[in-house]
């Protein structure tokens, strides 16, 4: 599918420096289709909720977004920032730091979050927090980071779901797989109605009740692209004795 034309104002960068090495890259080892880019708000703040199956996720989400116009933009785990090189790059294209798990408990800091809807900020926040443990690969259960942030900002969450970045690197790798090359598919979807919840980013039930509706935008996504039914349960890793991180 053809990419749309470029909305927001992308001046020359060292955005540009990491597009022109992200972008060949994810060309020369996957297809990468792009479904409803008209979804994809072409101006303004919003936060963007992907499923996560893959350590190469983040890239080719990026990759994605950048191709529609929008400069992507991570909650990153504010440790990475005190890395040589790796933080300077960060802090270089506008990532926001934030101390791990603080984005679930709403520690995100203020100034960012200003900067978020001031700037017109696409924000990329993972609401499962972590690599799905569903064995099938569907999306697990929520954390309440992004529906706290939507709420809190004001802003959209718009879901996407991808599928085939396993292929590209199975779950839990962090070895590429050249050949065959990676049949991926990104799905973006409507912006998922937070209403019912609006003005509440404080009360642990509403936050619920908003994380479970984006998940079930994400996943309903999901289930187009690989034309499956997910299960009606979703996994809860806490219930199968299972850790937050780490290979299982």
């Amino acid at each position: 599918m053809a990419d749309r034309p470029r909305q927001e104002k992308l001046r020359p960068s060292l955005w540009w420096v990491l597009g022109a090495i992200a972008v060949p890259f994810i060309r020369g080892t996957s297809h990468l289709t792009i479904r409803s880019p008209e979804r994809l708000p072409a101006t303004g703040p919003f936060i963007l909720t992907p499923n996560h199956n893959s350590n190469i996720d983040p890239l080719v989400i990026a990759v994605a977004v950048w191709r529609l116009g929008r400069a992507p933009r991570f909650m990153a785990k504010a440790s990475l920032f005190q890395v040589p090189i790796i933080g300077s790059l960060l802090r270089g294209v506008g990532q926001i730091p934030v101390e791990r798990g603080g984005l679930q408990r709403g520690a995100v800091p203020i100034d960012a979050a200003k900067r978020i809807v001031a700037e017109g900020h696409c924000v990329i926040v993972y609401p499962e927090g972590s690599l799905t443990r569903d064995p099938a690969l569907w999306p697990m259960r929520g954390k309440t980071g992004a529906a706290r942030l939507a709420l809190d900002l004001g802003i959209p969450v718009v879901p996407v779901a991808h599928w085939g970045t396993q292929q590209l690197m199975p779950i839990y790798s962090k070895r590429i797989h050249l050949r065959p090359r990676a049949r991926i598919e990104v799905a973006f979807g409507d912006p998922v109605d937070l209403s019912p919840w609006e003005g509440r980013a404080t009360d642990p039930a509403a936050l619920q009740a908003a994380t479970a509706a984006i998940m079930a935008s994400v996943t309903g996504l999901l289930e187009q692209l690989r034309g499956e039914t997910a299960p009606a349960d979703r996994w809860d890793p806490a219930k199968h004795g299972q850790t937050e991180t780490g290979r299982f």
